[in-house]
């Protein structure tokens, strides 16, 4: 695995050198140029400008060499200072969720557990009929000390049933009216794979774990299709205005993954779209992976899930938790049936994205792969290399760290997960099991290709945000604690590569993204200040001004985002007032 980043590293210094014949003939259709412009090619790595035609990168260098091929349809588009990036890939999101967030009740950011509750009683007065549904509450700092309970959303809304998604998604909060039409009583047994959790009485509290949340989830009424496009939609702007030019997606519906190729082909997805989805539906393991004409949608893969969340007690742990003894958390994988399933996938070419966030969980993952890989070795198989992923990686046992980088597994992790966890993980699990949490750099080090992400909307989904979350492993108002493990995080060359090269090998196309050299697509994302100088916390003020997918500028932000600088003195080749 190390020889295989040593050959992604070699790629990357050797894309600039790409002969003329790589890239198109002709004029460029866009000229970016007047800002600070990071390749990726560590033998080339800043460019004063780049010229784009046919969504391809025609030319990287000076900016007058970039100006002699210029014609007169070429636009000029000034940077004005601003910083230009390969385009970052979110590497783990859930697109639906993303758009739903915007279009119901959003509990991001909820600073108490009475905060949350005065969100509820003022989106129930403005919407007064019908099931409320709402995610985004994290009780891990709130002030009370503990999750919601139904008694406390039976204080605001007892007429109706409200279910409450935790961000992790692994979660929930239903009140008593809720739990009656679902028919949850003292009597029910937890379901395989989840937990109904309860008072001292035996009675259900209203907090339901993994598969328990099935019955009250089905309360919620499904989605129209017209509904289910829309919300695909709005997730995919929201993304591009976070700065991001494509996202690997998670957990994803056929029919979700039909939608997206109907927005590719009307033009009104501006992102690159990759999906894996939920194992269960053969489609892909009968017809193969397809993907939109324009190949902006893709669909090749499947994601597993292996076990639970850690902030809900779910992840699977090899020994009890350290604040809760009485439990390891949730093991969902029936390993007969999973190893059947992977040896399949292998034969017929179909990647695997297993979500593992527990020591217990990844172990198992690491196991069932190995024996997977040993069944049906590479000349069985469809595709040589499977690339085949484990989503989160979180707690891994410090011994089974170098496994990643033997089996040829991709870690795909979320640095702002460290962020956030920092404040329940040390009690989740004691001081010895942090060692090997959110481990990205004993991972890199080990030879193993981590792939970054957000886990949106989970987290927020701006990619600055995960930026520095991955190179200063702190919260976003600095704190880190004993025992996090500062040596974890990683450098600024290392961070654009876990959300460039890496990602689009994750997502084999290494070949036409993640760096910025003549012949490759033209995906771009352009901040404000520079990510790979500016101090730590300085981040978190930078800010997204321009996402460009395939050449297109699919997202540009108000003037007053960009820096304060004036417009190049160039003449505008198309008569039109320059960017």
């Amino acid at each position: 695995m190390r020889l295989l980043i040593a050959a992604l590293t070699l790629f990357s210094a050797c894309a600039a050198n790409a002969q003329d014949a790589d890239a198109p003939a002709g004029a460029p259709e866009r000229i970016f140029l007047n800002g600070v412009i990071h390749t990726g090619n560590e033998d080339t790595p800043r460019a004063e400008a780049v010229a784009v035609a046919d969504g391809v990168v025609a030319f990287t260098g000076a900016q007058d060499a970039a100006l002699e091929m210029a014609g007169a349809e070429t636009e000029i588009v000034d940077l004005r200072g601003a910083v230009m990036f390969p385009g970052f890939t979110d590497a783990h999101a859930h697109l639906i969720g993303i758009g739903q967030r915007e279009l119901t009740l959003n509990l991001e950011g909820s600073e108490s557990l009475a905060g949350m509750l005065a969100r509820l009683e003022r989106w129930a007065e403005d919407h007064p009929e019908g099931v409320i549904a709402g995610r985004g509450w994290i009780e891990t700092q709130w002030p009370e000390g503990r999750m919601p309970t139904r008694e406390d959303l039976d204080g605001v809304v007892d007429d109706r049933p409200v279910l409450l998604g935790r961000a992790d998604g692994h979660a929930l909060v239903a009140n008593s009216a809720a739990l009656e039409a679902a028919g949850i009583t003292a009597d029910s047994e937890d379901p395989e794979g989840g937990r109904i959790e309860r008072g001292e009485a035996g009675e259900p509290n209203g907090i339901l774990i993994d598969a328990a949340m099935a019955p009250v989830e089905a309360l919620v009424q499904e989605m129209s299709d017209a509904e289910r496009r829309e919300a695909l939609r709005i997730g995919a702007e929201a993304m591009a205005e976070y700065g991001w030019t494509g996202i690997h997606n998670m957990s994803v519906t056929e029919a979700q993954a039909r939608d997206l190729d109907e927005l590719a082909a009307a033009g009104e997805l501006p992102i690159r779209v990759y999906n894996a989805l939920d194992w269960g539906n053969d489609v892909l393991l009968e017809d193969g992976p397809w993907g939109s004409p324009d190949r902006r949608n893709v669909t090749r893969a499947y994601k597993v899930y292996a076990d639970g969340a850690l902030g809900s007690r779910g992840a699977a742990l090899l020994e009890p938790y350290s604040d809760r003894p009485d439990t390891t958390g949730l093991l969902f994988l029936d390993e007969e049936k999973a190893l059947a399933f992977y040896e399949k996938a292998l034969r017929e070419g179909i990647q695997i994205a297993t979500h593992a966030i527990g020591d217990a969980a990844n172990r198992q993952v690491l196991d069932l792969y190995s024996q997977a890989f040993v069944a049906v070795p590479p000349d069985e198989r469809a595709v040589r290399n499977p690339r085949w992923r484990i989503e989160h990686s979180q707690i891994v046992d410090p011994a089974d760290i170098e496994r990643f980088a033997s089996l040829g597994v991709i870690a795909s992790m979320q640095p702002s997960h460290a962020i956030g966890d920092l404040y329940f993980a040390p009690d989740r699990l004691g001081e010895e099991r942090l060692e090997g949490a959110y481990a990205w750099q004993s991972l890199i080090d080990a030879g193993a290709i981590v792939a970054a992400g957000s886990d949106a909307p989970v987290e927020r989904g701006d990619a600055r945000i995960e930026f520095y979350a991955a190179v200063a492993r702190r919260s976003v108002d600095g704190f880190q604690g004993e025992g996090w493990h500062p040596e974890e995080a990683v450098s600024r060359e290392t961070a654009l590569k876990i959300f460039t090269v890496w990602p689009a090998y994750a997502s084999f196309r290494e070949d036409e993204l993640g760096v910025i050299a003549p012949g490759m697509r033209a995906d771009f994302s352009v901040f404000r200040d520079d990510l790979m100088s500016e101090p730590e916390e300085d981040i978190l003020r930078n800010k997204a001004v321009m996402t460009v997918v395939d050449g297109e500028i699919v997202y540009r932000a108000d003037d007053e985002m960009w820096p304060n600088n004036p417009p190049a003195d160039l003449p505008d080749l198309r008569g039109d007032t320059p960017e």
